[in-house]
């Protein structure tokens, strides 16, 4: 082959390459007025957000691209997926009452929350993980829930703009059936591309809050990881939030690395009734940005919930541990560190009346 020919061939490829980073589920980077409210966060520091603590993203020797083709190349370890389908509960979900106080895991981070009277869909992800179809493949007997088996949303909480919890084809089919949208700083420019008006959108930076409904009230609350879709990191803000109900108050964790914020939230919210934390997809080669198991009774500790749930695990393999490790360490919690957790099967009604 001819120098021309492969240079053609790179070309080709760049070409290619630039159409599907441009193409609507990879979103738009924040612009305009959004963006100088950005520039104008303590949270936002030469050209890009940052967490509270110094935070390294990749704790080995490997980069970020590195560690992602190791995972995607390299042969599997025993265990990382299940050898048989997890068992399911496939649960009408628009006939539930919307009175009654209750939690829907639909499998990683996705799960319905009514309280209240009101319904919460947050990180919905029924249709792609990934921007390709053939990476972060779900398990097998977890993939049974679809957009449209979702009731009508009062709110939809984002926690950050990563795949495995913002996924383009599940918020764009649901969309004439979500009332508000809450979500990150910069992250409501995705919404906004993709055709969400922006009266709908409560989009705050940390440590603000906003009244939702009578009764209702949202707070965003730090968390400890990192944020983006594309080739550019940081440009939109990821958080944890805590939402107060005229029942009950809820502390939704997103992704996040054990840190000092923990006890600050659990100081600010001495009453949370349930804590619903990260539990998955941990290394020691990002050992910062997720929790480790032997930090997950320390979060707990410092936020004293009534009741905890653990997510971010049971339906896709996105690091190197048996997938069906975070459950024993959700078993722990229950049996040796006396915690009240939730271990429902996916699609499985937990109530919550009287809680």
């Amino acid at each position: 082959m001819t120098i021309l020919a492969v240079l053609g061939v790179f070309a080709v490829l760049a070409i290619a390459a630039a159409w599907f980073l441009h193409t609507p589920a990879f979103g738009r980077l924040p612009q305009g007025e959004r963006q100088e409210r950005i520039k104008r966060s303590p949270n936002f520091r030469n050209g890009e957000f940052r967490n509270l603590s110094p935070t390294t993203l990749m704790t080995s020797e490997k980069g970020r691209w590195e560690a992602m083709l190791d995972f995607l190349f390299k042969k599997a370890p025993a265990g990382l997926r299940p050898d048989r389908p997890i068992k399911a509960v496939k649960t009408d979900l628009r006939s539930l009452n919307p009175q009654d106080e209750l939690w829907v895991w639909f499998g990683h981070s996705s799960y319905l929350l009514q309280t209240g009277g009101r319904r919460i869909l947050v990180d919905p992800v029924f249709c792609q993980a990934s921007p390709v179809s053939f990476v972060n493949r779900p398990f097998p007997g977890t993939d049974i829930y679809r957009p449209e088996d979702m009731p009508d949303i009062d709110y939809l909480i984002i926690t950050h703009d990563h795949w495995d919890h913002l996924d383009y084809q599940t918020v764009v089919r649901l969309k004439e059936r979500i009332r508000k949208v809450v979500c990150p700083l910069g992250v409501g420019e995705h919404f906004e591309y993709w055709g969400f008006s922006p009266s709908q959108l409560v989009e705050l930076d940390w440590n603000e809050s906003a009244a939702l409904d009578t009764g209702f009230r949202v707070h965003c609350l730090p968390a400890r990881h990192f944020s983006g879709r594309g080739l550019t990191a940081n440009r939109t803000l990821w958080a944890s939030f805590l939402i107060e109900s005229p029942r009950r108050k809820v502390f939704i964790g997103g992704d996040s690395g054990y840190g000092a914020h923990f006890s600050d939230i659990g100081r600010r919210f001495p009453d949370i009734d349930l804590a619903i934390l990260e539990n998955g997809q941990y290394n020691t080669d990002w050992r910062y940005i997720h929790t480790m198991p032997k930090y997950l009774n320390a979060e707990v500790e410092a936020l004293a919930p009534r009741r905890v749930a653990t997510v971010h695990h049971s339906k896709y393999a996105l690091a190197r541990h048996r997938w069906d490790e975070p459950l024993e360490n959700a078993r722990r919690l229950a049996e040796e560190d006396s915690v009240d957790v939730l271990r429902p099967l996916i699609g499985e009604v937990v109530r919550l009346d009287g809680q």
